[in-house]
């Protein structure tokens, strides 16, 4: 897929998750592979540029890290022009602008999903951050405010005359924020909308099954998976190998699990000390664990780390505490398995997915700034 002059391995890419989608975070899902392109938390463009300490932790990066989106937020043209030409001297490959996001505090300041109630502001923005930089500017919004206001076809249409390189569209309103029923009809219109301007589609893509089916009844041109991610940081390399050969991959093991998610912590470690990395890390541990099988004694544990080698003896403890619950050839017996999450968009309107559940919206929702 091409983003403008950019040119992606793979049209799958990490959508932005304040508070998780991180330096380490980011590095362990291109070491898993499958991935195109990774977006980082979303930025406040002013802070960015006054040099804030936390905005600028959070466009940290390092050659590995590529090709990396840095998310915007902000209402003022020459902020976010400014903004953008300083991520190009830094070497960012593009920068995508924040008009889906729910959260009051964002949307208060006319940033977000405020952006979407006046196509025209938004364009102006857009266009001037275009006219600025080499590098391609996309877009990131919800279908509309709410179901009486459905302004994403006609937003993206004005955004692309401006010069937009790629729409990124969540299939859901600002009022749903990430609750309810992901609109796949919504996504297509957006994509008839600007049949020249490539379109990615994002909502509760959660499998490779999901990941087909948004493709195939949306047109789009690619994939932006956030809480998908989070859960299953392999997704974007399931979803590859299933769009590709048909077959569906075998679950990780328990160990490689386990390797991943030292890793992970390791990167943490490594980026924000020990004592930090550790201290965010309790949040992230029970995500990965939500795949282990019974998990409630991991959980109590993994949300008192202080230590790298606190780390690994839980690790080592409950290799063995979990072995209860093995089969005679060491796999987790299938009624202690979590079900797989089932996308909205794939049930009936009024079923209620007996024996599954979605995949929870992350605490937080924003850490930094």
């Amino acid at each position: 897929m091409r983003l403008g002059s950019l040119q992606l391995a793979h049209p799958y890419c990490l959508s932005p998750l304040a508070g998780y989608t991180n330096l380490p975070f980011r590095l362990v899902i291109r070491e898993i592979g499958g991935v195109g392109l990774c977006t980082t938390d979303l930025v406040n463009a002013r802070s960015l540029l006054e040099g804030n300490p936390k905005a600028c932790l959070l466009t940290q990066t390092c050659p590995a890290d590529s090709p990396l989106a840095v998310q915007l937020f902000g209402n003022s043209p020459e902020y976010m022009r400014d903004a953008a030409v300083l991520l190009e001297s830094q070497g960012v490959a593009s920068v995508d602008v924040n008009m889906g996001c729910p959260v009051p505090k964002v949307c208060k300041t006319g940033g977000g999903s405020a952006m979407m109630a006046d196509a025209a502001a938004a364009a102006r923005i857009v266009g001037g951050m275009v006219a600025a930089v080499k590098i391609p500017v996309t877009c990131k919004m919800r279908l509309g405010w709410d179901d009486e206001n459905i302004t994403a076809p006609d937003l993206a249409r004005a955004l692309a005359d401006v010069g937009a390189a790629a729409i990124f569209v969540h299939g859901r309103t600002r009022e749903q924020g990430f609750g309810g029923r992901v609109n796949l009809g919504g996504i297509r219109a957006v994509v008839e909308a600007v049949p020249r301007t490539p379109v990615i589609g994002n909502g509760d893509i959660t499998t490779p099954d999901a990941a087909k089916v948004m493709l195939e009844r949306t047109g789009c041109a690619g994939l932006g998976i956030g809480r998908g991610a989070l859960y299953n940081p392999w997704i974007f390399r399931h979803i590859a190998h299933f769009l590709h050969t048909g077959e569906t991959s075998p679950e990780p093991s328990f160990e490689e699990r386990a390797l991943v998610m030292s890793r992970h912590l390791g990167l943490m470690v490594d980026v924000f000390g020990e004592k930090s990395g550790c201290c965010m890390f309790r949040k992230i541990g029970p995500w990965y664990a939500r795949r282990l099988g019974p998990s409630h004694e991991f959980n109590r544990r993994i949300t008192r780390l202080e230590t790298r080698a606190q780390f690994d003896e839980i690790i080592a403890w409950y290799r063995e505490w979990r072995k209860q619950f093995l089969d005679e050839r060491g796999e987790l017996q299938p009624r202690f398995c979590s079900p797989q999450p089932v996308a909205s968009f794939l049930l009936d309107q009024d079923a209620t997915a007996d024996g599954t559940r979605p995949v929870p919206v992350p605490k937080g929702p924003v850490t930094y700034w």
